[in-house]
């Protein structure tokens, strides 16, 4: 198999909400738009926040978005201002990241990590 692309997509109790929270607070870059649909870039991948399908049924979503900033506690004092609860203090953690955990309006885990210099994912291995 040959995957050529892939995003996530979410389909949000509100789509209105869902859609200001990863534009406006989160502040991603619209990637395209569609009827009942807006796709972001959330790095090197995707996030599509849809308005249909879906949204009528009880899911929940048991994985997490994890998306690498470059100045975790900057991101923080960004999310603090427009109020958005942190659902776990940044911190280091033994595997050496730092993470902040946040959720988005449906509770959606979004793991905020900033890579240290000296993290072995920096590390060229040529």
């Amino acid at each position: 198999m040959e995957i050529l692309s892939s995003r996530t997509i979410l389909r949000p109790r509100d789509y209105e909400v869902t859609l200001a929270f990863y534009r406006d607070v989160l502040g991603l870059a619209i990637a395209r738009e569609y009827p009942g649909g807006t796709v972001f870039f959330a790095g090197q991948g995707l996030i599509e926040v849809t308005s249909h399908g879906g949204t009528e049924l009880e899911t929940r979503f048991p994985g997490a978005l994890w998306m690498q900033v470059r100045d975790l506690a900057a991101a923080q004092d960004e999310l603090i201002r427009a109020e958005v609860p942190i659902v776990r203090e940044a911190r280091r953690e033994p595997w050496g990241l730092h993470e902040m955990w946040i959720a988005d309006p449906d509770d959606v885990p979004i793991v905020l990590v900033q890579i240290p210099e000296d993290h072995p994912i920096r590390r060229d291995l040529r």
